[in-house]
């Protein structure tokens, strides 16, 4: 297990520095108007200037490393036009956890609701629950989000009895967001959790417990659901953070102050800065996302062999 998990981490943090540094470099060939607040007012000399003091004249590889000695310090640097000298760390760390919370609840309810959906339409197939069921996998994934976002806020505000304009810290406001976003990942989860369930169930292994005299649901919730969970496991981590970070729509629509739609705006604005940081913690997000999938996997499945994982070979 510590012979796979340093591997795992070593790989993914080579990984994660090809990506910061081609990220860097690319963004050094953005204009420079994303370093000024008052580009246009400025002349050729205080450029030059502004320049020199942010390193941005310094040959790139001298460039790069003082980069990744600021970031093992916790400097991200400082937004120069989104948020007039404040540091980049300062400003993620106010929305980081609206989008931290938000997410964890939307994991959470898609998960509840998304595991025994699936593990039931494959217990009773082809029978009412299953057909329901397809219904709504089929209406997730058929019917575009923006739409039935749209009528879940605007139906969804009178039933639970809240006003559009987003309070934090009032509970009923979260109710809104959360199952918007956990419907998607609910359709997931129970649909491929249905098909793995019902390929598992026609294994011997089920043939021979079913045949020492273990009932049909003692089978399907004691040894199939266990064996269809596991290659749903890896995607767990990764769909959770993606969750955080990717609720650009849905932060949009209830006015949430969180990570949705930041880097949009940033890139808008041209802060290149912020657009560096942003562009950070994806990388960062992505990769440790890959790597608790992997582990989590190897974790709840004994017969995978932490020597020979397909990655390995």
């Amino acid at each position: 297990m510590l012979k796979y998990l340093g591997k795992r981490i070593v790989r993914s943090f080579l990984t994660l520095i090809i990506i910061l540094t081609v990220v860097f470099c690319l963004l050094r060939l953005m204009p420079i108007e994303g370093y000024f607040q008052n580009f246009d007012k400025m002349t050729p000399q205080q450029i030059q200037v502004g320049l020199k003091e942010m390193g941005l004249t310094n040959p790139l590889p001298v460039q790069v490393t003082h980069f990744f000695k600021d970031l093992l310090h916790g400097d991200l640097g400082v937004s120069r036009i989104y948020r007039s000298n404040v540091p980049v760390s300062d400003i993620l760390a106010d929305k980081v956890p609206v989008s931290m919370k938000l997410g964890a609840w939307s994991m959470a309810v898609s998960l509840l609701v998304g595991l025994p959906m699936g593990a039931l339409m494959a217990r009773y197939k082809y029978r009412w629950f299953d057909r329901i069921g397809t219904l709504f996998i089929v209406c997730i994934q058929a019917v575009p989000a923006a739409v039935y976002f749209l009528y879940i806020q605007l139906y969804g505000t009178r039933l639970v009895g809240v006003g559009l304009l987003f309070q934090i810290d009032d509970p009923k406001y979260w109710i809104l967001p959360v199952v918007s976003m956990s419907l998607g990942n609910m359709a997931f989860y129970g649909m491929w959790l249905r098909r793995y369930m019902v390929d598992e169930s026609n294994k011997d292994y089920v043939k021979l417990a079913k045949a020492k005299g273990m009932s049909e649901g003692g089978v399907m919730f004691r040894h199939i659901f266990r064996n269809a969970f596991v290659p749903l496991a890896q995607y767990i981590p990764t769909a959770f953070l993606n969750t955080v970070i990717g609720s650009i729509y849905i932060e949009s629509l209830y006015s949430i102050p969180g990570m949705g739609g930041l880097l949009v705006t940033v890139i808008k604005k041209h802060d290149n800065t912020m657009v560096q940081g942003i562009v950070l913690l994806y990388a960062c997000v992505g990769v440790l996302g890959l790597l608790l999938g992997d582990l989590l996997m190897v974790m709840l499945d004994p017969r995978i062999s932490l020597g020979k994982k397909e990655g390995d070979r």
